[in-house]
């Protein structure tokens, strides 16, 4: 088995001389996926050792809680909330029952000797809070305590003692599979009311999640892996480093407006766009949401991070000018909607301007990278970093390559709770790399927390959301096969990191939840390594 992954870009080494950009404004790369449409570089997890992660992506897995640390959850305890095991005065009886989704459901049936019991300690407990005049407490006849109680609470507070004490002896069935905080009640509460006050006894059903079981579809598969890992040229390092000094020159110019000519390469522009279908009848034109943007930033130097032949149908536009032009969407487009789709782009052209630069020597060395005094300091210093970056890179295209396929090689029915609760750790984390860059206002963050918002996100990242969990499940499945194993000290050396990040951003913390989590981390780190000694690798520049 093969697969093909695209590396991702090389990073900025210097991203604080970005031009035209807002405050407290989302980037256009966010607003418009049209066009920035090669910015679309998956996350994921496990992709370096923690030595290597910046503070702010440990911070975002510290939020995060393990995959695993839900498996491994004691049921009994999660699941009553810190109930202890009553010994009943007789058995109940547990039907379990599979279901999708790893879920199972636990029909309970209570017999009337357990029902008697708890309405008796029931009794018991509102006779010792009951202060009715003339009876000392404990001591007040039933039928007197029912009148001045009333039947109907008593009979809820005996419904509730029953499920109480009932409740961990049927989840006890489940011990060591159910997943933490995912134990339902789905009997309404009402029928097991009518069902007490007629019966004595008492039925109800609860449904749990449990921890799904990872089939191989080749047992041994993962042991030979076949890969083959595209790297992107614009990654290696002699060819990175001689843009990011081109880069820094550019920064370094001043932006002067252009008044007697059109656009043409090297000049920066303000653009509006905008963008409509075409089609033969008239009234069924719609609007492309995805191309609508005000003031973008358009530099004619990064062309090929916009539509392809963008650049050519609005190269001459005049500041003040608008031009009108047709374009289809390539077959390619990552946007399957829009591919092969007509449309008529507007474009107004609100600002134009070229750099007026100073002359690349060694006199702007320091300029380019402090503490060098000549352009060949100044390339050896950035090759060093390019180098750097790019090995960086490329093991994180290795990395993505083999989770990618192992994804493919397991079958996981995975339950509905591990969903949400996963989607909704990437959600939140996406929100905090929104918070990091971007001022939100009350209103705009409670827009992007309200549950419609979770709930659309959810359902677009379903595909990513599900290989994820695969990619995990898997990854610690292996581990266990394997025996792999992690020192004390590599853990202690890393929880020691994690919490003295978070002390040092002030920030609440559990040590035992980072412990857990960096735990999976060391894991993910062992599988990885452990695969690449196994895998066959390919690397494939293009």
């Amino acid at each position: 088995m093969e697969v093909c992954v695209n590396s991702t870009k090389l990073l900025n080494l210097n991203q604080n001389t970005r031009l035209f950009v807002p405050r407290n404004s989302i980037s256009h790369s966010f607003k418009n996926p049209i066009l920035q449409f090669n910015s679309n570089v998956q996350k994921r997890p496990l992709n370096y050792p923690l030595n290597q992660r910046s503070c702010f992506s440990r911070q975002i897995r510290s939020l995060q809680r393990p995959i695993s640390s839900r498996i491994k959850a004691s049921p009994a305890s999660s699941a009553t909330s810190g109930s202890e095991t009553d010994k009943l005065p007789a058995d109940i009886m547990v039907t379990e029952t599979q279901e999708p989704n790893s879920r199972v459901r636990l029909s309970v049936e209570v017999p009337a000797a357990v029902g008697e019991d708890c309405y008796k300690r029931v009794l018991k407990e509102f006779m010792k809070q009951a202060k009715i005049p003339g009876f000392r407490p404990g001591k007040i006849p039933e039928s007197i305590l029912l009148n001045y109680v009333g039947e109907e609470s008593v009979q809820k507070a005996t419904v509730e003692s029953i499920l109480k004490r009932t409740l961990p002896h049927a989840m006890s069935t489940v011990t060591g599979r159910a997943l933490r905080d995912s134990v339902r009640i789905i009997t309404k509460f009402a029928d097991m009311e009518k069902s007490y006050s007629s019966l004595s006894s008492l039925s109800y059903d609860v449904i749990v999640d449990v921890a799904p079981e990872v089939k191989w579809i080749s047992e041994n598969g993962y042991k030979s892996m076949k890969i083959v890992v595209e790297i992107d040229h614009d990654i290696e390092a002699e060819k990175a480093c001689e843009q990011e000094i081109k880069r820094r020159h550019k920064s370094l110019g001043t932006l002067k407006i252009v008044t007697d000519r059109g656009l043409q390469v090297g000049d920066l522009a303000v653009l509006d766009i905008s963008a409509t279908t075409i089609d033969q009848d008239e009234s069924n034109v719609q609007k492309v949401p995805a191309a609508e943007s005000k003031g973008f930033q358009f530099d004619t130097e990064d062309d090929n991070k916009v539509l392809p032949g963008f650049l050519d149908s609005i190269i001459g536009i005049r500041q003040g000018e608008t031009k009108s032009f047709p374009y289809v969407f390539p077959e390619t487009w990552q946007q399957e909607n829009l591919r092969g789709v007509e449309a008529q782009f507007t474009v107004e052209c609100k600002e134009l301007f070229y750099r007026d630069l100073p002359e690349l020597n060694d006199s702007i060395a320091d300029k380019l990278f402090p503490g060098c005094t000549d352009l060949n300091q100044v390339k050896e210093s950035l090759l060093q970093k390019c180098r750097e970056m790019e090995q960086a890179a490329k093991d994180q295209a290795t990395d993505n390559a083999i989770l990618d396929q192992l994804c493919k090689m397991v079958e996981i029915d995975i339950p509905q709770s591990l969903f949400e609760e996963q989607g909704r750790q990437l959600y939140g984390a996406r929100l905090l790399e929104i918070q990091a860059n971007v001022k939100l206002n009350e209103q705009q963050l409670a827009t992007l927390s309200s549950p419609k918002a979770v709930n659309e996100f959810l359902e677009n990242q379903r595909e990513n959301i599900i290989n994820l969990i695969k990619q995990n499940l898997a990854v610690g499945d292996i581990f266990k096969r394997e025996n792999l194993q992690f020192s004390t000290e590599e853990l202690v050396k890393e929880v020691q990191n994690s919490v003295a990040e978070f002390k040092r951003h002030k920030q609440e913390y559990d040590e035992e939840r980072v412990r857990e989590q960096v735990q999976d981390v060391l894991e993910g780190a062992k599988v990885l390594e452990w695969l690449k000694e196994h895998a066959d690798i390919q690397y494939v520049t293009r």
